[in-house]
């Protein structure tokens, strides 16, 4: 019997499949012999002996293990504590449901809304008056905005006559209400971490906007070892980096374990599709002056990631909108920095094979294509660029790296490669098919890799897999959201299953 914990040695009667199986003579089954954290051996199902702990794969699918690349980890986490509003339609039913909210803390929040939907606006008398005194705030789905009500606005030292505050107000109040005590948020998100590796995902990328180094040491100094994580630095911190000498791909000063490392300069050029502030080359619906918002101008932009590039970090650049991607994707070519733009949401066709060109990977989160695509065929009718372009970067040469952007979409891979193959949820047509992904394409983007460098089994790779019920590359739509892993491996250890 193995559990949790457990150091596996061999891995039973498997069929292997994602990257690396090209290699192998058939469809298996096979045992995979582990030696410390990497692959020993591959071989015929019994042509060997079996040695040390046995994980009986029992004729089960193994894949790499799955990385999410873009994840606000303490935001993700402390969902469990907020109220939804992805449900909510309407302004006044969002503040009726923060009415009946639970308080903690001396406060309510709730997370998930999505004005853009609603017909009435979201005002400050019609929140106050479903809240009272409690502070209380709603964050909006795409974390661009947040709802505040009277009581809120003056615990935070804010004014705004709707209530309402955008980009970086908005995300200084998520900075605060992600400030709780770390005894109580190294437990939420130790059980976020193994709900991830439930879903068979062994690390991410963690960009919640704080100074990341000093949470993760402690937490694995706490024994935190279920995923692997790669921290980002935003500007607030560069200095702070470059004066210390991190560099990416350092393991966290402090840390107990190899699992916590350095990550990317994340820098937020543009706003959001939801908060209608997104840096488009068109202007939006019904608002002529309107073409969203550049939050970081291209001379800072590049003097960022120059400064970043000097000192040995890669870069993170969130651009959602094709004004933004366009002035990121000069930024790379100007600099040199390696990395990778995030979200890439709406890009100029004559853009999209630079990211291939240039090398810089493209971090996508394939479930805010179907979240969105109302909205995109609304909001964004008039833009002449591609929204959400995942076959069109394949095809020329970017690297497709995928994830959810949790808490803005569930910190699921399988909703994820699921959106990223069929381009549809719910039963409705897909949409803009042409965009779809292969499913080993969408595969490998899911590792740690990227779809152009994915994670393989073979001889000599890392032990960082899955074991799947069901052949991912042959899955329906519903087979892959609905995806059960009997086991994930990191470093050949289980974190799930066994």
């Amino acid at each position: 019997m193995t559990a949790v914990g457990d150091r596996v040695s061999t891995i039973s009667g498997v069929r292997i499949v994602g990257p690396g199986s090209e290699l192998l003579p058939d469809e298996g089954p096979f045992d995979v012999f582990l030696d410390g954290e990497v692959i020993a051996d591959i071989a015929p199902a019994g042509a060997l002996r079996p040695r040390g702990l046995v994980l009986d794969g029992e004729g089960a699918w193994l894949i790499p293990g799955l990385w999410d690349h873009h994840v606000h980890v303490m935001q993700w986490a402390l969902v469990s504590q907020r109220a939804p509003l992805g449900h909510a339609s309407s302004a006044a039913q969002a503040a009726s449901l923060m009415g009946d909210a639970a308080i903690i803390d001396g406060r309510r929040v709730g997370t998930g809304f999505r004005d853009a939907f609603w017909t009435d606006e979201p005002t400050l008398d019609l929140l106050d008056a479903a809240t009272g005194e409690t502070p209380t705030y709603l964050i909006n789905a795409d974390v661009h905005s947040v709802w505040l009500n009277s009581a809120a606005l003056r615990r935070e030292g804010f004014e705004s006559g709707s209530g309402l505050l955008r980009e970086e107000p908005a995300f200084e109040i998520s900075r605060r209400l992600n400030l709780v005590d770390p005894a109580t948020g190294d437990l939420l998100v130790e059980q976020m971490a193994r709900d991830a590796a439930s879903r068979g995902v062994v690390g991410l990328v963690d960009l919640d906007m704080a100074w990341n180094e000093d949470a993760w040491s402690r937490r694995t100094r706490s024994g935190f070892d279920t995923l692997r994580v790669e921290f980002g630095i935003y500007p607030e911190h560069l200095a702070r980096a470059l004066a210390d000498g991190l560099q990416t791909g350092d393991v966290a000063r402090g840390a107990a374990s190899d699992l916590a490392c350095v990550g990317s300069l994340k820098v937020i050029t543009d706003g959001s599709l939801g908060t209608r502030t997104a840096a488009t080359s068109h202007a939006y619906p019904g608002d002529p002056h309107n073409h969203g918002l550049l939050t970081v101008d291209p001379a800072t932009l590049l003097d960022l990631m120059t400064q970043a590039v000097g000192g040995g970090i890669s870069c993170a650049i969130h651009a959602i909108g094709d004004v933004a991607n366009s002035h990121a994707l000069d930024a790379f070519a100007v600099s040199g920095a390696t990395g990778t733009i995030e979200h890439a949401q709406l890009v100029a066709h004559a853009d999209i094979p630079r990211f291939g060109k240039l090398g810089v990977g493209a971090s996508v989160q394939p479930e805010h294509a179907i979240d969105d695509r109302d909205l995109t065929d609304t909001i964004w009718a008039g833009q002449t660029a591609q929204p959400y372009p995942l076959a069109a970067l394949a095809a020329t040469g970017a690297n497709l790296l995928l994830g959810s952007d949790a808490p803005v979409s569930p910190l699921d891979p399988w909703a994820a490669l699921a959106a990223a193959v069929y381009r549809t949820r719910d039963g409705r047509e897909p949409w803009q098919p042409t965009e779809a992904l292969d499913a080993a394409t969408a595969l490998a983007a899911s590792t740690h890799g990227g779809s152009r460098a994915a994670d393989v089994i073979a001889v000599g790779a890392r032990a960082d897999l899955a074991l799947c019920a069901t052949n991912p590359l042959t899955a329906t739509a519903t087979e892959l959201r609905a995806m059960t892993v009997a086991a994930t491996l990191v470093g050949a250890r289980l974190t799930h299953g066994g």
